[in-house]
């Protein structure tokens, strides 16, 4: 009876290893095939005993790496489709001018009447853009951007027609007035950001960042690739593939509905020109800082025989722009004041250089400028955010284009006349005094050089 008593035990005992064992098994490989961190089970004898994790083993799992700033904001569904169609819509705002003084000159041989014309499309597009930017405000992105676009495209074509079949010269300045009618991409752009990242301040200021940095790129690259084509190919070269990518890349960012900013059919209250009034002298003064460094720029090395290195040389305070526009997306943003404060001084730097005749100093000298202009713009359409009246973001954007446009015009002309009556390199002064003139305006007014919070 014992005996019998004893075999039963040890075969009951060995049921329940047996048993213990295959679960532990089972249950180990649980734990290899999810990667979870299960506890481990053995039998000793009749008694269950529960393990922890092997020692080491949550170091031997790697670490996840944090996202960059950048990473997580184009992680967000719908935001890299919107972003290429713009980015294919933004090149053809740094061709269209360079084209049409190529091609006209080239065909007419008047640079003269290659001026004229652009500058009319400059005057219309100042008087047209607000008019489009409150339509697309009022009426959404889609509905206005596309028959917009497609009457800016006709334009351009009508342009080449013209230049080509020797037509009049009036047919030219209507053929390019009409294309004043291109949609502002880079605020529709980011109207899209401040709608999608309306509760994230840290995610915004990223995409505006990342905003001045393409426009700086698409700026760069635009006259590069239109001299080429004008030059390489034929004169309608560049006006061309500037219209194509223009309607190709406003139909893919239209067709990004999802991420569009919502209309809303309330009344709209208040007036962006006059929300905007305090800050529009400072986009004007900045404008004039760009078209004079440019304008003295060429000169300046036209007149030391170094003019086919201008492109070169002004790509890279372009670049330089480009580079510390991504930058300052990953950083705290800056107060207003600060940015200006900053701009002021290093555009005092091409002047100096400019003094040396050193080719070296003046490249470096350009690329810190360049760095100081990023901040400065990021910083200042934040503001232009805050400000503008809710509904109407793409209309104060538009706005402040608009003022820096009148600006490059404007420094352009007046650097152009002292280089005419002074030595090139002096008129580097004019670039440095409208920065100073920038920092004047925004001490004199706190609301407009107030922090980022402001």
């Amino acid at each position: 009876m014992p005996a019998t008593t004893t075999t039963t035990a040890r075969t009951a005992a060995a049921r329940t290893t047996s048993s213990g064992t295959t679960s532990s098994r089972t249950a180990a490989a649980r734990t290899a095939t999810s990667g979870a961190r299960v506890p481990r089970m053995t039998v000793t004898g009749a008694t269950l005993v529960i393990a922890g994790p092997p020692a080491g083993a949550s170091a031997s799992r790697p670490a996840r790496t944090p996202q960059g700033p950048y990473r997580r904001l184009f992680a967000r569904p719908g935001t890299r489709g919107f972003t290429a169609g713009n980015l294919l819509a933004r090149l053809p705002m740094g061709m269209f001018g360079v084209s049409a003084v190529m091609m006209i000159a080239g065909q007419r041989g008047s640079y003269a009447l290659a001026g004229a014309v652009t500058a009319t499309g400059l005057a219309a597009t100042a008087l047209v853009a607000p008019w489009t930017a409150r339509l697309v405000d009022r009426h959404g992105q889609a509905r206005i951007a596309v028959p917009a676009t497609l009457i800016a495209v006709l334009g351009s074509l009508s342009l080449i027609a013209c230049v080509r079949t020797g037509a009049p010269a009036w047919t030219l300045f209507a053929s390019y007035a009409a294309t004043a009618t291109t949609p502002n991409i880079g605020g529709m752009s980011r109207a899209r950001w401040t709608h999608l990242l309306r509760d994230s301040p840290a995610a915004h200021h990223t995409a505006m960042s990342f905003e001045q940095a393409a426009d700086e790129l698409c700026f760069m690259l635009g006259p590069v690739l239109a001299a080429f084509l004008c030059g390489a190919v034929f004169p309608e070269a560049g006006t061309l593939a500037g219209a194509a990518l223009l309607l190709t890349g406003m139909l893919v960012f239209t067709s990004c509905r999802a991420t569009q900013p919502p209309v809303s059919a309330a009344p709209r209250q208040g007036s962006p020109l006059r929300a905007l009034g305090p800050l529009l002298p400072l986009f004007l003064v900045t404008g004039v800082v760009f078209g004079s460094m440019e304008i003295t720029s060429i000169a300046h090395l036209d007149a030391r025989g170094l003019g086919a290195s201008s492109g070169l040389v002004l790509a890279l305070q372009a670049a330089g722009s480009c580079a510390a526009g991504l930058l300052y997306g990953t950083l705290r943003p800056r107060s207003l004041k600060a940015c200006v404060g900053a701009l002021a001084v290093v555009m005092t730097l091409p002047w100096a250089a400019a003094a040396t005749g050193s080719l070296p100093a003046l490249g470096c000298a350009l690329l810190l400028a360049g760095m100081a202009t990023a901040p400065t713009m990021v910083t200042a359409m934040s503001r232009v955010h805050a400000l503008t009246p809710e509904g109407r973001l793409n209309e104060g954007m538009t706005l402040a284009v608009t003022a820096i446009f009148a600006g490059i015009a404007l420094g352009a002309a007046a650097s152009g006349t002292l280089v005419d009556h002074l030595d090139p390199s002096s008129a580097y002064a004019l670039p440095a005094a409208a920065s100073l003139i920038a920092l004047a305006t925004t001490a004199r007014r706190p609301s407009i050089g107030g922090g980022p919070s402001a």
